[in-house]
């Protein structure tokens, strides 16, 4: 049956790409499953020859497929489910999580801005420095950040600030005390601008991470919203009786 790719900004490769991620990662396609031909590919999406061969370079590098000479092209054992990225629910959870990545950082906008805060976040501090990120890994983007520190303590580390992922730094500088900390979650759709900064399709799922820390004082020193393609995060918790 031929489905049509939607007419997006964003390349059809990567429109491709992540459907076809999407398949391996619902275990419609397991580990061990061979791939549909390059021309039954074609047929199917009624796309060129090239768009799915650059789709198929995605999932390669993400170590998604294997190709075998002579007999086509498989899921890799190892794919599994590539939610690899877990929203955690302690804050040393999260510090250690991030502390044991090394995502790759594009920052594009790093100036001081007004944080969006609200009466019950707590006290805003007199200054906020403000990041807006890409986190990436193996070359794919899975989230987008807005960072607002307090500049009182992005000043005693601006090039770590700017270099390394944010919360592990605050959890380890001496004098930095994180009294409360907290963090929401919603499930929401790609804009244009989020589709195409973490490369999927408009309007694909993603889930949107709001967290607050605050000082003893009540003062919030962080604020972080995040922006995850929803291919790639799981929330996993206990139930408490």
């Amino acid at each position: 049956m031929l489905r049509k790719l939607k007419r997006t900004a964003i390349p059809l490769y990567v429109e491709l790409a992540d459907l076809l991620r999407g398949r391996i990662a619902r275990g419609n396609w397991p580990p061990g499953h061979r791939l549909p031909t390059l021309e039954e590919l074609v047929a199917e999406f009624g796309v060129a020859r090239v768009t799915v061969r650059q789709a198929m370079d995605i999932l390669s590098a993400e170590g998604r497929i294997v190709r075998q000479q002579g007999r086509g092209t498989f899921v890799a054992e190892s794919a599994g489910d590539g939610r690899w990225m877990r929203v955690e629910t302690t804050l040393d959870a999260l510090a250690n999580m991030y502390a044991g990545t090394k995502p790759r950082l594009l920052t594009f906008l790093d100036t001081i801005a007004v944080p969006p805060l609200t009466p019950k976040d707590g006290t805003p501090a007199p200054r906020y420095r403000f990041m807006r990120r890409v986190h990436s890994r193996n070359d794919v983007p899975y989230a987008l950040i807005n960072i607002y520190v307090d500049a009182r303590i992005f000043a005693r580390a601006p090039k770590r600030f700017r270099n390394e992922t944010v919360i592990p730094i605050l959890q380890a500088m001496p004098g930095v005390v994180i009294a409360k900390a907290r963090q929401t979650l919603t499930i929401g759709s790609a804009d244009v601008e989020t589709a195409e900064l973490l490369s999927v399709p408009v309007n694909s799922p993603i889930a949107d991470v709001r967290r607050v820390f605050n000082a003893p004082d009540g003062t919030v020193i962080y604020l972080g919203e995040v922006t995850y393609r929803g291919d790639f995060i799981h929330l996993e918790m206990d139930l408490k009786k």
